[in-house]
């Protein structure tokens, strides 16, 4: 029975699977039949590539990104154009964008900037002021005062926390994941759903279908609905080349109350607690905020909800955040494919410009554009001490020569890269100068920046941000320095392997 029931469960995987490589055959057959049968007209399919890759050069964009598809098209004139014009041409449908849009506005009225705490901001004049100003401008959110944030590291210190405010709630409850997977770690958060639901607490969950499909059973959705929960599944998987299918919801976030929030990259699955091991020790972050910024999250929430489900949030009874004690500023943002921004990317940027002694970064991928690329290094050497923590055990075999094909020419500049030995690093923090970091969803990649739904939080909160740096040195004393001396003996054959899997960084 249980082996059955495994089989149904990825029965709609294979499908998709199976969809897409007969999807791309099929292009490739045809490509291959122009080539040699109809020469005339491969050759004008040549031509739109020829007048295709003038266009990616002329359209603004990232570089690198650009110089990605346009190897592409011009290795495989055909084929490459087929897909760019269905995967590289815009990040979603028009449509989607204004329903997105649509979405958006109807939340993000409610926000609404003290402008008390903006000049008490402009005031101070320092590198805050610069990333805040940044970061409210870009992404439409405020910033705010009386807000406290707790850092969390690593899952096995999250999960009691997160049911220790989960048992608190009176009203609502809502969460969204990338990942939900059946174990001991759901049991223990679906015990406390389950019960508050039952006592007539408002309970709306949400998952992304591509990052949850293989870790649940297939009564999964049917479990959550009999226990009077709303669950909606974000962008179901089906056998496409729809452009849609490559953006997915990779945001964490859970609202208890609207005065209590948490956000991060912890997943809600056991390799997050380490209650299993599939990469080494899983080392992973989150932050649970508490005060007037949860509002932030909220509209968040309740934008996707609407975006997904079609069904309008009342705000009266979920906007209940109450000042907390704070230390200092707090933004929460998110970021989406449905705009040409890359908040995500852009507050990084801002981070390294504006640093004076040292930046911390921790991620599971190093995937740079030119112009991150670019900044950490001028970053480096101005002076500015820059470490950074990548995993020793990697979870994606085929990106993690990707992410080390940028080692040397940081080495080279005087950037201090440690891989975790003890397993996979998940977190993704950046922390300057003893004063601000952000803790968010956002891993340093083109799918993050620029095709997921992503989110996270920015502070400058003294205590938090102790304590990030406190771990921050724990975690290098179980790394492995990369030296450069060491890096430029690695042998010819992983070279030649970083070097051609970089060239198509920007598609992975």
């Amino acid at each position: 029975m249980k082996k059955q029931r495994g089989i149904r469960i990825k029965t709609r995987v294979i499908l998709t699977a199976l969809g897409l490589i007969i999807a791309i055959a099929g292009m490739l057959w045809g490509a291959l039949t122009l080539q040699h049968r109809f020469v005339p007209i491969f050759t004008l399919f040549e031509l739109f590539g020829i007048i295709t890759v003038i266009y990616i050069i002329n359209k603004r964009g990232n570089p690198s990104y650009k110089i990605a598809w346009i190897a592409f098209i011009l290795i495989l004139p055909v084929f490459g154009l087929f897909i760019y014009a269905l995967w590289g041409g815009q990040r979603t449908f028009p449509h989607l964008k204004k329903k997105y849009r649509k979405s958006e506005e109807r939340y993000m009225k409610y926000l609404e900037q003290d402008k008390a705490i903006s000049r008490l901001l402009s005031f101070e004049d320092n590198p805050s002021t610069r990333q805040a100003s940044y970061l409210c401008n870009e992404s439409g959110f405020p910033v705010y005062k009386d807000t406290s944030v707790t850092y969390l590291s690593p899952g096995e210190v999250f999960l009691p926390k997160l049911i220790e405010e989960l048992q608190k709630a009176k009203r609502y409850i809502f969460i969204e994941y990338f990942i939900i997977a059946d174990g001991k770690m759901w049991d223990a958060v679906y015990k406390v759903l389950k019960e508050k639901a039952a006592s007539g607490v408002e309970i709306k969950i949400m998952f992304d279908d591509f990052g949850s499909i293989k870790r649940q059973k297939k009564d999964f959705v049917t479990r959550l609905k009999k226990s009077g929960i709303e669950v909606s599944v974000f962008c179901p998987l089906k056998p496409s080349l729809n452009m849609v299918m490559n953006n997915r919801d990779h945001r964490k976030i859970i609202v208890i109350d609207g005065n209590v929030a948490f956000t991060g990259g912890i997943n809600l699955a056991d390799e997050y607690i380490n209650e299993f091991k599939r990469f080494g020790y899983w080392m992973d972050c989150a932050a649970m905020i508490t005060g007037s910024a949860v509002d932030s999250f909220v509209i968040m929430f309740c934008t996707m909800w609407e975006y997904t489900t079609g069904k309008q949030i009342l705000m009266s009874g979920h906007l209940l955040s109450k000042p907390a004690l704070s230390d200092g500023y707090v933004i929460p943002y998110s970021d989406s494919p449905m705009d040409s921004k890359s908040t995500a990317e852009g507050i990084y940027l801002q981070m390294l410009n504006t640093a004076h002694r040292y930046v911390d970064i921790a991620t599971p991928y190093l995937i740079l554009d030119d112009t991150m690329n670019n900044t950490i290094i001028l970053a480096a050497k101005a002076g500015v001490k820059i470490r950074i923590i990548t995993p020793f055990i990697p979870d994606k075999k085929y990106v993690h020569p990707v992410t080390q094909y940028y080692y040397e020419e940081l080495l080279e500049a005087g950037v201090e890269i440690y891989e975790y030995t003890p397993g996979f690093i998940h977190s993704k923090v950046f922390l300057s100068d003893d004063k601000y970091a952000t803790i968010g969803t956002v891993n340093m990649d083109y799918r993050s920046f620029y095709f997921h739904f992503e989110c996270g939080v920015w502070f400058t909160c003294e205590d938090a941000i102790r304590d990030i740096r406190i771990h921050f040195d724990d975690m290098i004393k179980d790394c492995k320095q990369i030296t450069l001396e060491e890096w430029s003996k690695r042998k010819r054959s992983d070279k030649f392997k970083q070097w051609m899997l970089h060239i198509f960084s920007p598609l992975m």
